[in-house]
């Protein structure tokens, strides 16, 4: 018997699969020239720049599954990608990478007013969706300021909020269901259309996982009445300490606003300057946008008042509420189109992300400003002041290399600062790329090793969006031992190789297999005799376990 001898496949390169990809998806959904490929070099982050290999478009489901699955037969790495609108240069793609945006998906598959919930696909638009529910006196609540432009795909890797989430929460809070490709082109079901909770939460696992675990193919959504009632305040101060004090106060009457907003003084005089032009006081050191509302009309006004009444006590200048809906929606529109109206300050802008406890408002504000001052720099501020999601905004000219260099050590110096009194680095616009560098500042070599375990779970290769998020170098460098005067959160000295009893990443096994699904062996995060941190398994596979159906 003769036995055949197989010719070993040639590795290709994403650019060698393009012709393949393009008997995918069609000729006009793949982009390989520079141009073409430049236009998605950045996302609304102007600090990072990565030229894709090749930038697939495809338009439906199975077409999804045909290119992941022809990557996965390659080993080629890719990177998911939305409308583009991210902050945090999540959804780059290095060259040798392929990005698959995801935006020719767009359609509201179902609405289902009686049950309050839709199935919609990746592309879909934030404000479409609430466009096409409000007939039937629904929305779907998560709104951030780029809700015209993002999608709900992309609103899910970076469990994305917005000024109502304050009262009706982010993203995470309204995400039934998701249909996901993981990297091998396989499809699993998380959670259940109707949102009953069972076994392990692996929705909430995936939203925010920044594309780190596979592609989100179907998502149903929970929808929110719309409030019978609703009231909207702005109130100025001339000292922005006292805008900051008067949040503090709203929210220690126990009073919960739908959203409570500030914007500092370039800020204001940046939208007054613009199209979007709301109205607000230009000499104000500060300003508060707050709304109230509610299903009891009676109930809403008297909260009004006494948000009012402590506005006023806090130093509120004066406080004023909108007389009608289009005056409501111009008070809207020149919040949510601050960060465009900043565009009249300089070329480039850098939105930070941060969040600290809402009574640190005042003085990290303060020492933003001093930052500011220090470095020669515009930072306006506009944010989420109900629920300390801070956005320093950093105007400057990206060409200007000295500019550069101080843009970089005042975005460390503000982090560095929110963390200082207890903040972290980052509220709703992710790590990706933009946050590496500050993981280790919270989270020690342990809990970043967790994280890269649960990834492998998905994405045992680490091709799904790779060089995002977890710093790996802290995960295999840094040691398990912990210096004596180490503070809480702050990762230990590096250990030169990061194996054996200084706690390196460790072989298969050390997690548990697959069918135990297992965190650790008695030797933690030791080397591989230590019972070190497995590979695929580790957290038990999404393929097999709770809440995680396979369907095809």
């Amino acid at each position: 018997m003769t036995r055949t001898t197989r010719t070993p496949r040639t590795p290709k390169t994403a650019r060698d699969l393009a012709g393949d990809l393009r008997a995918i998806v069609g000729e006009r959904h793949v982009r390989v020239a520079v141009a073409e490929r430049a236009t998605y070099a950045m996302d609304g982050l102007p600090t990072h720049r990565r030229l894709p290999d090749v930038v697939v478009l495809p338009g439906t489901r199975e077409e999804v599954i045909a290119v992941i699955r022809l990557l996965a037969v390659h080993g080629i790495p890719f990177v998911p990608r939305g409308a583009g609108t991210g902050l945090s240069g999540g959804a780059l793609a290095d060259d040798g990478a392929v990005l698959i945006v995801l935006t020719r998906l767009s359609r509201i598959l179902k609405v289902d007013a009686r049950n309050r919930s839709a199935v919609v696909e990746p592309g879909v638009v934030n404000a479409r969706l609430s466009a096409a529910t409000r007939p039937h006196g629904l929305h779907y609540a998560p709104d951030p300021s780029s809700q015209s432009a993002c999608t709900i795909g992309g609103n899910v890797a970076e469990n994305a909020g917005g000024p109502h989430c304050l009262k009706y929460g982010v993203t995470a809070n309204h995400i039934l269901s998701l249909e996901v490709v993981l990297a091998t082109g396989e499809t699993v079901i998380l959670g259940s259309p109707s949102g009953e909770p069972w076994g392990p939460d692996l929705v909430g696992l995936f939203v925010g996982s920044e594309g780190n675990f596979g592609i989100a193919t179907r998502i149903s959504v929970r929808l929110t009445p719309l409030p019978r009632a609703v009231r909207t305040l702005l109130a100025d101060f001339m000292a922005l300490r006292a805008a900051g004090e008067g949040v503090s106060a709203i929210i220690a009457s126990g009073i919960v606003p739908a959203a409570l907003e500030m914007m500092d003084q370039s800020c204001v005089q940046a939208v007054e300057d613009s199209v979007y032009a709301a109205g607000y006081p230009r000499d104000a050191a500060a300003v508060l946008l707050v709304e109230i509302d509610g299903g009891n009309a009676d109930a809403v006004i008297a909260e009004t008042e006494l948000v009012t009444e402590i506005l006023r006590k806090s130093g509120a200048r004066s406080v004023r509420s909108a007389a009608s809906e289009p005056e409501r929606e111009r008070l809207w529109q020149g919040r949510k189109k601050a960060f465009g109206a900043m565009g009249r300050l300089s070329r480039d802008l850098v939105v930070q992300d941060a969040v600290v406890p809402r009574s640190a408002l005042p003085d990290v504000l303060e020492t933003i400003a001093g930052i500011a001052a220090r470095h020669r720099l515009v930072v306006s501020n506009v944010f989420h002041a109900g629920d300390g999601n801070l956005h320093p905004n950093i105007s400057f000219d990206a060409t200007d290399e000295g500019m550069r260099t101080r843009v970089e050590e005042a975005s460390a110096e503000i982090m560095a600062a929110c963390i200082a009194v207890g903040g972290t680095i980052t509220g709703e616009h992710g790590v990706g790329l933009d946050k590496l560098r500050y993981m280790p500042l919270i989270f020690d070599a342990e809990s970043l090793g967790a994280m890269l375990a649960v990834r492998r779970v998905f994405d045992p290769e680490g091709r799904v969006n790779p060089g995002k998020v977890v710093p790996v170098h802290a995960c295999r460098e840094w040691t398990r031992r912990t210096d004596p005067g180490r503070k809480p959160g702050v990762g230990p000295k590096p250990d030169p190789d990061g194996s054996g009893d200084q706690g390196g990443l460790g072989g298969p096994g050390g997690s548990g297999s697959g069918d135990q699904g297992g965190l650790g062996g008695p030797g933690g995060f030791g080397s591989g005799d230590q019972g070190g941190l497995g590979g695929p398994g580790g957290f038990g596979d999404p393929r097999a376990g709770a809440r995680g159906q396979l369907v095809s």
